[in-house]
């Protein structure tokens, strides 16, 4: 059952990061990261919300990979995730820890969910949109884009 966080994603990102090592998130954006809306680096994923507002995101932690449901989503990208301390945080990314998680330590596989993308107001500060994010232990793998979202990203 997942478990429903309100996260402030500021400058449109939020991270999930190992909190024994609480890295530093990434700097550098291409394009395609902005596109991709998650990027990865060593210890931390960072997922790009379409508002730079307090967003809906549910968290859940599972034994395998879950079945892909990609018709109830407008954008599914996965990245890798290693958690060495065993301890998982949401970290806002101008706020501070929304939660710290126990895992078994190990490689995890984050699959990102995107939904209501199309449901943005014009100024994209109000909206529908909604965030599913599924870990489950996994080894290292290239983040990958299940389902590409049409729609323009929001500026970052």
């Amino acid at each position: 059952m997942p478990t429903r966080y309100a996260v402030f994603a500021d400058y449109h990102q939020f991270y999930l990061w190992d909190h024994g090592i609480s890295p530093d998130p990434p700097v550098d954006y291409s394009e395609a990261d902005v596109e991709r809306r998650i990027k990865a680096a060593a210890h931390v994923v960072v997922i790009q919300p379409e508002r730079n507002m307090e967003v809906p995101v549910d968290v859940e932690i599972m034994d395998a990979a879950p079945p892909l449901a990609l018709d109830a989503w407008d954008h599914v990208a996965e990245a890798s995730l290693d958690l060495p301390s065993g301890r998982m945080e949401i970290h806002e990314c101008t706020g501070g820890s929304i939660a710290i998680l126990s895992v078994a330590p190990g490689s995890y596989r984050v699959r990102a969910c995107y939904g209501g993308l199309g449901t943005l107001s014009e100024d994209r500060l109000d909206g529908d949109d909604h965030y599913r994010l599924t870990l489950w232990p996994a080894p290292w793998s290239d983040i990958a884009i299940l389902k590409q979202y049409d729609g323009l990203p929001a500026s970052r």
